[in-house]
């Protein structure tokens, strides 16, 4: 397993009954974790350091309960990086900290490489990743469905300090891919960070067990030359590193590198790391 170990400003405090209690800089959340299905330690819900739980509603979804005020927006620090961070819909806050270990994994190979790096960021999200090689020196394009988190995108990046080296699209991937294959536009890495399920902007669906096989082949059509790396990262629970490792050594095959497939991660001040999805990275020698 790979752990993200390096935050200052995030920490799982405990976890039990498919809860986890985490501390995002000042503010302390108590949400909803599928992968935590052992006991608590303790009542959770009966610590007074909560500031807010996220509970979950028998007919689906769910909303935060506020037990004291906090901001409705906040930052967080990792390394050289800033995030700003927001309880959402559906439990989330707007940032994965377990990634920290794959933003660190990729920063290390462009900055290794000694030569501009142009890197092809799918499924984006709110722009860790694409934030974590722009500050190492790539030109990134960030492309997403959803404009709300590519706007998110580039709030992260200014934070950061990053005004310039990221081009943002709001476009279904697959489609901005083959448009990409079309006018000869080549990158020497790929990360995606593809949904179980989804549907693009113009009603697009995506599955993850279906459609990642195929999407994976299409995009080994955009490497350069002399790719770097090529990232596939899965929150699907029952998706093993194995399946990763498998999909990349058939669809791109024929080049020279390793593949490393792993379990990513997150400490706990309990000693017991918190699983939190898996990841596969094709690193070219």
């Amino acid at each position: 397993m790979v752990l993200a170990e390096n935050w200052q400003d995030y920490t799982i405090l405990a976890t039990g009954d498919g809860y986890k209690l985490e501390r995002w800089k000042d503010v302390t959340l108590l949400r909803p974790d599928p992968q935590v299905i052992w006991p608590m330690r303790q009542d959770l819900f009966a610590r007074k350091d909560v500031d807010a739980v996220y509970r979950r509603s028998e007919r689906g979804g769910g909303a935060w309960e506020y037990r004291r005020p906090i901001p409705a927006e906040w930052t967080v620090g990792y390394r050289d990086l800033t995030f700003k961070v927001k309880p959402m819909g559906f439990k989330h806050t707007g940032l994965f900290p377990e990634q920290a270990a794959n933003w660190d994994r990729m920063a290390s190979l462009i900055r290794g490489a000694g030569r501009q790096v142009r890197v092809l960021n799918l499924f984006a999200y709110t722009g860790g990743a694409s934030v974590a090689c722009a500050k190492a020196g790539a030109e990134v394009t960030h492309v997403d469905a959803a404009k709300g988190m590519v706007e998110r995108a580039g709030e992260n990046a200014r934070l950061s300090g990053i005004t310039s080296g990221i081009r943002y699209i709001v476009d279904d991937c697959a489609k901005f891919v083959r448009r990409e294959i079309r006018r000869g536009n080549q990158y020497d890495a790929v990360i995606m960070d593809p949904p179980s399920y989804g549907r693009g902007p113009g009603g697009e669906m995506w599955k993850i067990e279906a459609d990642l096989y195929p999407f994976v082949q299409l995009c080994s059509e955009v490497l350069s030359e002399q790719p770097l790396f090529f990232l596939i990262n899965s929150y699907t629970t029952g998706l093993q590193p194995m399946v990763l490792h498998n999909i990349l050594k058939l669809c791109l095959s024929g080049r020279k590198g390793r593949i490393d497939a792993y379990e990513v991660g997150l400490p706990t001040q309990e000693e017991i790391p918190l699983p939190c999805g898996a990841g596969g990275m094709y690193i070219y020698e």
